[in-house]
Order: C-alpha cells, then sequence, then structure tokens
C-alpha cells in the first residue's frame, strides 16, 4: 500500500494474483471491497471474478467471491469417512467429553457421529437415541448404554433413518443435548445437509434437546447443503478443528456460539 493506506494501481495479473490472496487471508470478499480496495470499476472487478472462475480458482456468488463451491451434492457414508478422519476423531472426543453421568442424550446420523460414538465412555447410566445405525452398533457393545434406535426409512448413503415416524418417536422424548454433524455451515443461512428428509430430522431432534452442539471440520464452513437444518440462533456450542478460518470463529462467537477449536 501506498502513504495514504491505499492499494497501488496493478496490472491484471498482479490484481488476480491479490484477489486471490485476499480470498486466502479472509475466506470471502465483495466485489465492492474489490472495487474500492483497487480502485477499479465493479464491472472490471466481475470481469476478473469471471475469468478466475473460469479457471477454478475460485467460486462466485451475489456479488463476492469464495475459494471453493458453497454446495455440496450427496456422498456415500464410505467415501465420507476417510476424509479428515484426525479431525473427526479429536472432535468426537470433544464431544464425548461433554457427555454427563447418567445422561440422556441424541446422536444424528453422520460420520463424525461414529467418532463420537467410540469415545463415549458411560459413567452412569446413559440413553442415547440416534438414527445412525453405526452408533446403535458401537453403543449397544456398553452394557451401561441404552440405545433407542430411531424408525423409519433406511438412506444407504449414509446408514440412518428418516422419516416421519422417525419424527413421531423423538415427540415422546426429552434430552439433555444433541450431537449433530452437517454438510455446510454457512455464517448467514445456517445449518444445512445434502438430504431433505435427514434435514427435517434433524430440525425434530432439535427441538427434544435442551442443547445443541455441533460437530463439524474445518471443510464444512462457507459451503451449504440442499436443505437448511435451522438457523445459527438454534445452536449453543460448535466443536471443529483449528483449520477453519478465525473470521468465521469470531462471525460465530458474535452470534453468542460456544465454539470449541481442537488441535490436531
Amino acid at each position: 500500500m501506498n502513504k495514504s493506506g491505499e492499494e497501488p494501481l496493478l496490472s491484471l495479473p498482479e490484481r488476480h494474483s491479490r484477489i486471490l490472496a485476499l480470498l486466502q487471508q479472509n475466506g470471502s470478499i465483495s466485489v465492492t471491497q474489490l472495487s474500492e480496495l483497487f480502485k477499479v470499476s465493479e464491472v472490471t472487478i466481475r470481469k476478473d471474478l469471471s475469468y478466475l472462475e473460469q479457471q477454478k480458482k475460485l467460486y462466485r456468488t451475489h456479488g463476492s467471491a469464495i475459494l471453493i463451491s458453497p454446495y455440496i451434492s450427496d456422498r456415500h457414508v464410505n467415501e465420507k469417512e476417510k476424509k479428515n478422519v484426525a479431525e473427526k476423531r479429536a472432535i468426537g472426543a470433544a464431544a464425548a467429553a461433554l457427555v454427563s453421568q447418567d445422561d440422556s442424550i441424541i446422536i444424528a446420523s453422520g460420520t463424525t457421529m461414529a467418532f463420537l460414538a467410540r469415545e463415549i465412555k458411560p459413567v452412569g447410566r446413559l440413553t442415547v437415541i440416534t438414527a445412525a445405525v453405526p452408533v446403535t452398533q458401537i453403543l449397544s457393545q456398553h452394557a451401561d448404554v441404552d440405545v433407542i434406535q430411531l424408525g423409519g426409512i433406511t438412506r444407504s448413503s449414509s446408514v440412518s433413518v428418516v422419516g416421519p415416524f422417525a419424527e413421531s418417536m423423538l415427540r415422546n422424548f426429552n434430552c439433555s443435548k444433541l450431537f449433530v454433524g452437517v454438510d455446510g455451515i454457512d455464517t448467514e443461512f445456517g445449518l444445512t445437509t445434502t438430504n431433505m428428509l435427514e434435514a427435517s430430522l434433524n430440525g425434530a431432534m432439535i427441538n427434544a434437546a435442551q442443547k445443541v452442539v455441533v460437530l463439524a471440520d474445518s471443510s464444512k464452513f462457507g459451503r451449504r447443503g440442499f436443505s437448511k437444518i435451522c438457523d445459527l440462533e438454534a445452536v449453543d456450542r460448535i466443536i471443529t478443528d483449528s483449520g477453519v478460518q478465525p473470521l468465521y470463529l469470531e462471525r460465530l462467537r458474535e452470534r453468542g456460539i460456544e465454539v470449541t477449536v481442537v488441535d490436531v
């Protein structure tokens, strides 16, 4: 920057390089901000972003740019469980530490939920309601854990149940905590997943729990699945890893959400 604090005029390649550097630092940046920073028109910035998007170096969305596409497609659990394993294991361990003596909890579906289940060491009598078949398989091996497996339509991609029957079962329960995984956390749009039936069931789980704890590795931030689960106002705590950009953590804490960051 010059003495006035403004960016000097840059060549086209220099401007492109600077845009990408800013995205690496901030995660997202608006067309207006870039226009003011580089002292060029918003039309010019949109052309820059269009070119960089064609080069698959960023993704344009609603007057701004981000590094990756925020939209997520559904993937099979076997594919998901191989990604970010160390992060999910650490997140699962931190979540398991929140389980109290003689607790009653809900565990939603997702690969991180299986890591949570493996880390749970029940003290007293633990009651677990879950939609995830792998979670039932893991926790039913404990003599001190009563597992209530929700019934309904089994999703082959997640090996978990969804549907109105599972939702109706939840109306009969009240638990201290819900541990839920998501496909996307967007600070404006909220929590999302790729399947609308799963999103609906997650909503019913939220209504049956006193506190909502989201388990999400850093790859989930700034992204959106097809179906919205809830706004961030419904969330009490998020457990994630140190790969999350500080800007996201700041925004979450500003919304009154307690954030736990685990080191991997």
